[in-house]
């Protein structure tokens, strides 16, 4: 394998780093003598040999010369040779331009490690004092927002550098018996993470209190502040008021269930800096509350609690936005519910919705956050780390569906009671106990406040989150409500960036925006009075996938202007079905089987990723439709109704749509997981009549805005839900968390008839391409 020297692109480094003998003694272990613990003492040997070879004549300005230097740093770094280093990097500042969003400084940890190793050279002072020097002089020159980004990113623990180390060493140990060279980015990669952990284990005894100097001068902080509630709960919130701002200001609340010391007093701090007194409160039981943790059931209560108490604060305005993703979304949407008159505004993102999104899904339980209750209800913060472990709640689904017992029965086998679950698993139906939670109903139309609402395509609390929307426009039809979507998961809603690739797809440029920045943006409008968001032109802004555009519509119907109505026909087209927009014979079905007994077989339709290869099975029943002759977006919500008959008095049925590509691949737009004797409406039961066909309407379906090529196909896939994710519904009409495998009886037998059908949102330029309706229409 040829060497060259380590300038610009695409070279090897021939480094010869351990043995064939150490390598065949050592084992896969990690004990000092193994490949990966040799590897790491090489080190600081490779980056100096890499450095001896590599150009200091890199051009200078542009990106070859850029990335020069910036690999010439890092290699300087890693060597030891901190003042060379350090004017590299200082060369490296100078040239490049800044990134518009930029608040941390590159390589800050880098930077006063090095300059606190070089001030605490023998006889020049210790490494504490000379770190919290350079932190200081650093964080002169930092506005608040900067100062804010740059504490938490110095603030990476350890633990977590050691961990990533290890991960690469480990890594690179593996790849030497294949290879004896490493790549360049394999090693500047290496030497990153070898760097990082250096840094951060020398200066964290001490940046706590070097940070907190730094806050006295541009904060008042306030810890651990109790509120009493009206109900005589007690809360307690974090609040952090900018020292540059004088007289009363409104307040930016946050209120969590996910109480943690350092995110808490980081988050009150962005608001402080962007010029709002920051609250961060805690859910009742969390933090400082000495109370019982009660997850979901005293949020409007006490956030109406909160809200009060900020309201009669000196420094407060009389005004409170709320905002926050996942739970703490739901929990302003709680505080919308009681209606306290100092709430001015509320930014949801991601919005949890109980009951109607986790844990039960169009009245299906399902699982998938089996341990999340067990985990915020374990201790006054983050919870129990064995509460954290994924693969132990992923084995006990697996145990439980594959023992047949009944859902109440899951936490027995393990061993954990699972109180909240339990309390749950009682209502069944969306009734008073989860209408209690979040506005419902006519409480919408009390909702006067401005709402911006944030979510994305691959969010699975996205139909949920929309749902708040649809509700408030429903019930008040002008409400001043506005959304932004965009191809995000759910921990991207809020956040300043987004990731590149998201569900194995690779994001338009113009989705990656700054919602976090929006956020305060709309505060500043609400509660400011500044001018209104640029995106935010109509209710409803959205990314079209596929495009690099965003699109705006008054109304989520009036994103479309058309509606294709494709009906499942038992037509057979190859191994599959017609998806056809003319009305079939309504009396002919398809028949599927679904042994319920059978626990080796899935049925599920939950998409993992947006793109998929084959999804179609044996499990699933399929309609396709006829290829598009133009270009189409699919922009807004699949809705429809299925006609089917079962031998059972009840079912839980699920779909996903697809767009078939030009070139084979398979995208997904939609899904829909739900219990056919709530189709109807989600607060009263309706048992089937077993044999008798019944219609089954669906309209609360993930907003999608997805570009379709030309020569595209839809695909449509159809099933009786049955996985280790949900409650198994065995059909006896009884409770189905008390079913169990002895109630599966012989085969549940389905009929699936052609006057079901879904209805497509479809832009106007792809009308050419369709078949127009005919004139008789399902109701």
């Amino acid at each position: 394998m040829p060497t060259a020297a380590l300038t610009s692109a695409s070279r090897w480094l021939r480094l010869l780093w351990v043995g064939a003998a150490i390598w065949a003694a050592a084992g896969s272990g990690l004990a000092q003598d193994t490949p990966a613990a040799a590897l790491e003492a090489r080190v600081p040997a490779l980056a100096c040999n890499a450095l001896a070879e590599t150009s200091e004549n890199a051009p200078a300005g542009d990106t070859a010369g850029l990335t020069a230097l910036e690999e010439r740093f890092r290699l300087a770094f890693a060597c030891g040779r901190l003042e060379q280093a350090l004017h590299t990097l200082a060369d490296w500042k100078r040239q490049r331009p800044v990134p518009p969003r930029e608040t941390v400084e590159p390589w800050l940890r880098l930077e006063l490690h090095a300059r606190a190793l070089l001030a605490a050279a023998p006889g020049q002072g210790a490494y504490g004092e000379a770190f919290a020097t350079a932190l200081a002089t650093a964080f002169a020159a930092l506005d608040d927002r900067s100062a804010v980004d740059s504490a938490w990113a110095l603030g990476l623990p350890p633990r977590v550098a050691r961990m990533n180390l290890d991960r690469r060493l480990e890594q690179l140990a593996k790849q030497s018996a294949e290879h004896t060279t490493i790549t360049r980015a394999d090693l500047l990669d290496l030497l990153y993470w070898h760097s990082t952990w250096q840094a951060v284990s020398a200066y964290a005894p001490g940046l706590d209190a070097a940070l907190a100097r730094d806050d006295e001068r541009r904060f008042v902080i306030d810890r651990n502040v109790l509120i009493r509630t009206p109900q005589g709960a007690t809360l307690s919130a974090d609040v952090v008021r900018p020292r540059r701002l004088s007289g009363p200001q409104p307040t930016a609340l946050r209120f969590t269930i996910y109480s943690d010391p350092v995110f808490n007093l980081k988050s009150a701090k962005e608001a402080a800096a962007r010029g709002y007194v920051g609250v961060l409160a805690s859910a009742r039981g969390k933090a400082a509350s000495p109370d019982a943790i009660v997850p979901w059931e005293t949020e409007a209560a006490d956030t109406w609690a909160v809200i009060d108490w900020i309201s009669h604060q000196p420094w407060s305005d009389g005004q409170v936005g709320m905002y926050g993703n996942s739970y703490d979304a739901f929990a302003q949407w709680a505080a919308a519910k009681s209606g306290h008159p100092a709430l001015k505004t509320i930014v949801p993102s991601g919005a949890s919705f109980p009951g109607n999104g986790l844990p039960m899904q169009n009245n299906v339980f399902q699982l998938g956050n089996y341990g999340w209750p067990l985990q915020v209800t374990s201790d006054r913060f983050m919870g129990s780390p064995a509460l954290q472990d994924g693969r132990r709640w992923s084995a006990l689904l697996e145990a439980w569906f594959a023992s047949g017992r009944p859902l109440r029965e899951i936490d027995a086998i393990d061993g954990t009671p699972n109180e909240v679950l339990q309390r749950q698993l009682r209502h069944p139906s969306f009734d008073a106990y989860w209408q209690a939670m979040q506005p419902w109903g006519a409480e919408f139309a009390r909702i006067r406040i401005p709402v911006l609402s944030l979510t994305g395509y691959f969010d699975d609390a996205g139909a949920a989150a929309v749902n708040y929307l649809v509700e408030h426009r429903w019930h008040r039809p002008n409400a001043p409500h506005y959304l932004v979507i965009g191809p995000w998961s759910h921990g991207d809603n809020l956040s300043a960036g987004k990731r590149s690739r998201v569900n194995g797809y690779e994001i338009d440029p113009v989705a990656n925006i700054d919602t976090e920045a929006l956020t305060f943006q709309w505060f500043d409008h609400v509660l400011r009075g500044g001018p209104r968001p640029a995106l935010l032109r109509e209710r409803i802004n959205y990314q079209v996938m596929g495009t690099n555009t965003w699109a705006h519509a008054p109304s989520i119907p009036q994103m479309a202007a058309q509606r294709w109505r494709l009906y499942l026909s038992a037509e057979p087209q190859g191994a599959r079905h017609r998806l056809t927009p003319h009305l079939p014979v309504t009396e002919a079905f398809v028949e599927q089987r679904v042994d319920l007994a059978d626990r080796q077989t899935r049925h599920n339709l939950y998409p993992t990723s947006a793109w998929s290869d084959a999804p179609d099975a044996p499990t699933r029943v399929a309609y396709v439709s006829e290829p598009l002759e133009v270009a189409a977006c699919v922009c807004g919500q699949v809705t429809g109704a299925l006609q089917a008959s079962v031998d059972r008095r009840d079912f839980d049925f699920t779909w996903a749509l697809y767009e078939i590509t030009p070139e084979g691949r398979y995208f997904n737009l939609s899904y829909y997981l739900g219990r056919a004797s709530y189709a109807a409406h989600r607060t009263q039961r309706r048992l089937l009549t077993p044999g008798r066909k019944t219609l089954l309407p669906f309209s609360m379906t993930p907003l999608i805005a997805k570009q379709l090529a030309p020569g595209s196909r839809l695909l449509l896939l159809l099933t009786v839900n049955k996985n280790p994710y949900a409650e198994v519904n065995h059909g006896t009409g009884r409770d189905v968390s008390h079913e169990s495998i002895a109630d599966a009886g012989a085969p549940l037998r389905v009929r699936w008839y052609g006057g079901s059908f879904i209805e497509i949102p479809l832009q106007p330029q792809a009308r050419a391409a369709m078949t127009a309706r005919p004139r008789k229409q399902m109701p």
